[in-house]
């Protein structure tokens, strides 16, 4: 059964860059530009600015990121134990999608 807020497809158009935001979190805590070069590297998708610290605040204001102590001018973010489970669901729903669409594939 679905809980409130424990989907990233209730984020609607930006559910993709907080689903990008959170995997590059998932291996330990990042500042902003470290997120970015991380993001870009896996994806191949470089987040502006705005939409970067956009994703931050939506995920910061659900519980699923929290900021640690700046260090700096640098504000790192980590991942929350309710972050980590809605990713790991997330890419479980993913995975369950990408079987399928496997399978069609195959089949066609």
């Amino acid at each position: 059964m679905k809980k409130p807020n424990d989907d990233l497809n209730d984020l609607g158009r930006f559910s993709e860059p907080a689903l990008l935001i959170m995997i590059s979190l998932a291996d330990g805590p990042k500042h902003g530009y470290a997120m970015t070069e991380d993001i870009e590297q896996i994806s191949g998708q470089r987040l502006g600015p705005g939409t970067l610290y956009g994703g931050i605040t939506r995920l910061e204001a659900r519980g699923w990121i929290e900021p640690l102590p700046s260090d700096d001018r640098r504000r790192p973010y980590k991942l929350t134990t309710a972050g980590h489970k809605v990713l790991k669901h997330r890419l479980a729903s993913i995975k369950a999608m990408a079987k399928i669409a496997t399978t069609r594939l195959a089949d066609a």
